[in-house]
């Protein structure tokens, strides 16, 4: 039993902690941290089977996933975000799609850079709100070739972690990059397997098992302390075994052939065929007419709902709720009552998490929600992305 006394005087690892905490909230208030969106649309639509009369609310992340959702024809896409830069990033992305020019939404988007970026940014700025526009009048320059890191994708804070990692390993084991060009090119699952285990034998040693043991690089990645702690206390082998179980299954096991969320942090950029939906150019006419069903808002969810009650059919959460279990219980249980209370009947809630069960929802929601395990597991392995430990989908009950 702790005294007042102990209270007084937190321990060091209390303090390591709290200072984990904060170093985390400040990089996160203070930058872009996704430049692409690091969920499976692919599941998410198979399992929310959007339509005319769907109204989804979601995290913004990088805005792929919004936009990709437009594809299935809702009758609106509310995205939210606590972090602006987020939202001006998903506002870019609108922009030069409502802009029609393809060629040029695929180099800056697709590339990741372009030689005319600020000429291209001139023409949709007028179309941006102004918080979009003071932060693009700052980081224009991240689509600029001949920069540094050449490349969107290396920028923001995750993109900055792909770059550091790549650009470390490469230099210490450069056959690294050639294992992952066949790897990438691989026409079979059976040759991935084959080029994976040239890969994977080069890639862990000692200093990629330090990397990864980092804590700034997890914050850099957007992985918070109490979702690090889940992963080290719930999987065999901790943070480590964890990533590398995972890294094999996605490369092992599922065609890379279109995975383009590993493609683009392994090389800079997409390609016309492995690409976010967004970035194909047989769908930009539809989500230049749609477009406007999807607008951004720099709040909570838990505010989002308060300001625009209404009966959404669909909530996309993210693993956002892994630290609001950990950090603020009242914000959460206060975020589920807004849910529920703004669901049209039957809506639908997709989340994930880093762990592989949902204790992170209060006992009382999930007596107020129909979970379909047998449908998300078995989704849950053919995940291209390959880094939560679960995927939930839930029906809200009357």
């Amino acid at each position: 039993m702790s005294t007042l006394k102990d209270s007084a005087r937190p321990r060091p690892a209390r303090l390591l902690k709290s200072a984990h905490d904060m170093v985390f909230r400040h990089v996160h208030n203070s930058n872009l941290i996704y430049n692409t969106a690091w969920e499976d649309p692919r599941l998410d639509r198979q399992l929310m089977r959007l339509d005319r009369d769907s109204r989804v609310v979601m995290i913004t992340s990088a805005g792929c996933n919004a936009l990709d959702y437009l594809l299935d024809d809702p009758a609106e896409i509310h995205a939210v975000d606590m972090n602006h830069r987020q939202n001006a990033l998903l506002e870019l992305k609108q922009a030069l799609i409502c802009q029609g020019d393809f060629d040029t939404l695929f180099e800056m988007f697709g590339m990741g850079s372009h030689p005319k970026h600020e000429a291209v940014y001139r023409k949709v700025r007028a179309a941006l709100p102004e918080p979009a526009q003071k932060f693009w009048d700052r980081r224009i320059g991240f689509f600029n070739p001949a920069s540094l890191k050449k490349s969107f994708y290396y920028h923001g804070t995750s993109g900055i972690a792909a770059w550091v990692m790549g650009t470390a390993l490469f230099k210490a084991r450069p056959n690294i990059r050639h294992f992952a060009t066949c790897l990438l090119d691989a026409r079979t699952v059976d040759e991935q397997r084959e080029a994976y285990a040239l890969f994977e034998r080069e890639v862990w040693g000692p200093f990629s098992h330090w990397l990864l043991r980092q804590p700034a690089l997890m914050t850099l990645l957007g992985v918070p302390r109490p979702q690090i702690k889940l992963i080290q206390d719930s999987y065999p082998g901790g943070l480590t075994g964890y990533v590398k179980d995972k890294l094999r299954h996605v490369m092992t096991e599922l065609p890379i052939a279109d995975n383009y969320f590993w493609r683009v942090y392994m090389t800079g950029s997409y390609t016309l065929g492995c690409c976010p939906n967004y970035l194909k150019q047989q769908n930009l006419a539809t989500l230049q007419s749609r477009s406007s069903r999807l607008k951004t808002y720099t709040t909570t969810v838990a505010n989002f709902l308060r300001e625009h009650p209404g009966r959404y059919t669909h909530f996309v959460l993210l693993d956002h709720q892994d630290w609001l279990a950990a950090h603020d219980t009242t914000a959460l249980r206060e975020e589920w009552e807004l849910i529920l209370a703004n669901s049209a009947p039957g809506a639908k809630v997709l989340m994930r998490s880093a762990s592989h069960d949902i204790d992170f929802v209060p006992q009382a929601v999930r007596e107020r929600l129909h979970f379909f395990p047998e449908r998300t597991e078995a989704l849950h392995m053919l995940d291209r992305v390959g880094t939560y430990g679960s995927l939930h989908f839930a029906e809200v009950l009357g």
